[in-house]
């Protein structure tokens, strides 16, 4: 999962949206009935639920560098033929993988007990028979930031930060850091491992996964992240007064370059100098869960709706290409390789689905000056989804964001996220987590968009420069 909006400028679009609707009327835009009759026909379509259903029941989690991922692979590419889609391949790259092994964590002292802990991608690892250290307690990311240089050296330093549900998704971003760049920092620091509070909004004692990244010249350290619950109960340990202790074992390994691939599959259109809609998720999961709404609904939800507008009885003006992106949890390749292997191609816009499947309440779009009507014929046909139109610029997210940044227009539909960080990377990432009336309604919307793009007599988009 990727794409985080920032706090207070979404507070002012959720906060603003009522007050100008009271004082302003929108301009007057005509409904297309083409694109109204796909986007009603998506509210009873369950595509979606079959294609993640199937994935996450035939495959399972597809964790990059394990046997699943070719799996995964091979199941995309029958999976998008049998759904009707043209020009359905791999296309392949290389990228370092990272290996996980045996993990576990238990208190020592004050009180012994076993916790619920879960290695983070590119952590370091202990040594042979693991490290029984003191722990150092910092309630923050920032407190961690502060601390003297050196002063961590023989400790374990653990980072407690407790977040917060959020309708965007932004607190991700503020509590995040204890997990992206917490271990780095920690290791600069002389800590000989870190451990930090999941980041997750549950109070449950399943333990949330997650990529972590050091400086070159930064030798890893051993990195984990306890369940919420046990986070808790070693906080009220600490301030019981008592040192406390923990032993940690982390059998974790980086293995060297792997091949991994992206699947793409396309909707052929008329008119090849219109540009391409990209539309997409990653196919690569971690492997506690299933991966159902991290991304296994987003691939699912894209495809659908890719679908349903193929299948409308007229062959789009822009060539509509779902790519099922191979990497983005182990650190973006997928979307890296995408953009390298497609530079010099026309995109008109580039949009992913990785934020679960609950109910899309904003889209946003950068669309250039002269596609100005398009965001408003997209306002109207989304309004009876209950989509309202957000005044930020589109985040993409790590999938697209490398096409994006060439200048090509993004396409944001942001769900709700108010418990999406509840199961986020967890054993708890299971088919039973979505709803299929929450996931049509993904469905309908990106239907609407992706057919409202498509067949734009506008122009948009422009030419990815070679590199």
């Amino acid at each position: 999962m990727t794409r985080i909006a920032p706090f207070l400028a979404a507070c002012a679009v959720i906060t603003a949206v009522p007050v100008v609707a009271q004082r302003t009327a929108a301009p007057a835009t005509a409904v297309d009935a083409k694109v109204a009759a796909l986007r009603d026909k998506a509210l009873t379509d369950d595509t979606a639920y079959k294609i993640v259903e199937g994935i996450t029941t035939e495959v399972g989690p597809r964790m990059t560098g394990t046997e699943a991922a070719p799996r995964a692979r091979a199941w995309s590419v029958a999976k998008l033929k049998a759904l009707g889609f043209k020009n359905v391949r791999v296309e392949p790259y290389q990228l370092p993988v990272w290996s996980r092994g045996t993990e576990s964590g238990e208190l020592i002292a004050p009180y012994a007990q076993t916790l619920h802990l879960v290695g983070l991608g590119n952590s370091g690892a202990t040594p042979p028979g693991g490290l029984t250290l003191p722990i150092v307690y910092f309630p923050t990311y920032n407190d961690l930031a502060l601390a003297a240089d050196g002063s961590l050296k023989g400790k374990i330093a653990f980072v407690s930060n407790a977040m917060q549900p959020t309708q965007d998704g932004s607190s991700y971003g503020s509590q995040g850091t204890a997990r992206f760049v917490g271990p780095n920092v920690a290791a600069k620091k002389g800590a000989a491992a870190i451990v930090i509070r999941s980041i997750g909004t549950d109070h449950g004692r399943g333990p949330h996964a997650g990529n972590t990244n050091f400086d070159a010249g930064v030798t890893p350290i051993p990195a984990a992240a306890l369940s919420v619950a046990d986070a808790e109960h070693v906080e009220r340990l600490v301030k019981l007064g008592k040192p406390v202790t923990l032993k940690l074992v982390l059998e974790d390994k980086q293995v060297g370059m792997r091949e991994s691939g992206n699947v793409v599959a396309e909707v052929p259109g008329t008119d090849p100098k219109a540009g391409i809609v990209l539309v997409g998720g990653h196919l690569d999961s971690w492997d506690l869960g299933t991966g159902a709404i991290d991304d296994g609904a987003g691939i699912a939800i894209t495809a659908a709706a890719a679908k349903i507008v193929m299948d409308g009885g007229q062959r789009p003006r822009r060539t509509i290409r779902v790519v099922w992106f191979g990497d983005e949890e182990s650190g973006g390749f997928g979307g890296a390789a995408y953009a390298k292997a497609h530079a010099g191609e026309r995109h008109a816009t580039a949009a992913e689905s990785d934020f679960g499947a609950d109910r899309v309440w904003r889209f946003e779009s950068s669309l250039p000056d002269a596609a100005k009507p398009i965001e408003d014929r997209l306002a109207v046909a989304l309004a009876p989804l209950g989509i309202v139109r957000g005044a930020d610029a589109p985040h993409g997210g790590t999938d697209v964001g490398p096409v994006i940044a060439t200048g090509i227009a993004g396409i944001d539909l942001n769900q709700s996220g108010l418990r999406y960080f509840d199961y986020h990377h967890t054993p708890e990432d299971t088919l039973d987590l979505i709803d299929p009336e929450q996931l049509r309604q993904n469905v309908a919307a990106w239907t609407t968009v992706i057919a409202t793009l498509a067949n734009a007599p506008e122009e948009i988009g422009s030419i990815v420069p070679q590199k």
